[in-house]
């Protein structure tokens, strides 16, 4: 099975991105993929909240993503939006992931539930839940002869999602993100290849790269890993492009079974702390 992930370095324009979009999608089509993956925030990478609301659009009648669904069906093909921001009745938005099957319906929507706030030393406050609303479901789906699980970006730092995905059945697990640089440098392939070590999964990234024009910049290195954590294909750089790779589902099962952790593992307790 043949799947793909694009890397892109989406703007703030829904119809510009389309447009970069659409083309990477028919060479993903025509090189056999059977299942694209795009990356987080493709439709629009706003600057700040304020920028967003003026460019995100409602999930009934959204524009785009009809575009792709009509695409998934001319090709098809599955096509996986990585992310996109749905605005919601409190103000905020869901980053949410869609997936649209071969006859161009869509199959399966993910909110991400992890949501990076953090207060770092020396630099601003990040809240990225002033913005988002974290989700509260994992979500697998059918996908020919393998289960997809799915996730979003900082999804990638917490084991027990992926566990629970791999639980679940899933065997691909796709991470669309948009890492910035310096913790892409540090912990990028390590933290995707560590989720399809211990989950004995496919792992697919699907990244944006480069200087955006929000002023961001991005890491790129979109990639595919196999379950025993070797990458089996990667674009090592941080520049728009489709990153093909043939996957053998059989591999899943085959690496469950000579390192089972997920038949292995046992609930445990973990007593109180002794106080002197």
């Amino acid at each position: 099975m043949k799947i793909a992930a694009i890397q892109m370095r989406s703007g703030p324009d829904p119809v510009a991105n389309m447009a970069a979009l659409e083309p990477m999608l028919a060479e993903a089509a025509a090189a056999g993929a059977r299942y694209v993956l795009t990356p987080e925030v493709t439709m629009a990478f706003a600057e700040n909240r304020e920028a967003l609301a003026k460019v995100a659009a409602p999930f009934e009648g959204h524009l785009q993503l009809a575009r792709v669904g009509a695409l998934a069906k001319q090709h098809g093909i599955h096509i996986h939006i990585g992310s996109l921001a749905i605005p919601l009745p409190d103000g905020r938005f869901a980053n949410r992931s869609v997936l649209f099957g071969p006859d161009g319906a869509m199959t399966a929507q993910y909110d991400k539930i992890h949501l990076f706030d953090a207060t770092i030393a020396g630099l601003s406050a990040y809240q990225e839940s002033a913005t988002y609303q974290a989700g509260t479901a994992a979500v697998t789906a059918p996908l020919g002869p393998v289960t997809l699980g799915m996730s979003i970006c900082y999804d990638m730092r917490f084991p027990r999602l992926y566990n629970s995905l791999a639980n679940a059945g899933a065997g691909l697990i796709s991470v669309p993100a948009a890492f910035t640089v310096p913790t892409g440098q540090a912990h990028w392939h390590v933290l995707l290849r560590a989720r399809a070590i211990e989950t004995g999964s496919y792992v697919i990234a699907a990244a944006q790269g480069g200087h955006h024009p929000n002023g961001r910049a991005t890491y790129g290195h979109s990639l595919v890993i196999d379950p025993w954590g070797k990458i089996v294909g990667e674009l090592d750089h941080d520049e728009p492009g489709v990153l093909v790779v043939d996957i053998n589902p059989d591999l899943v099962d085959e690496v469950r079974g000579r390192i089972p952790a997920l038949a292995n593992a046992r609930s445990f307790e973990l007593p109180a702390p002794l106080h002197s």
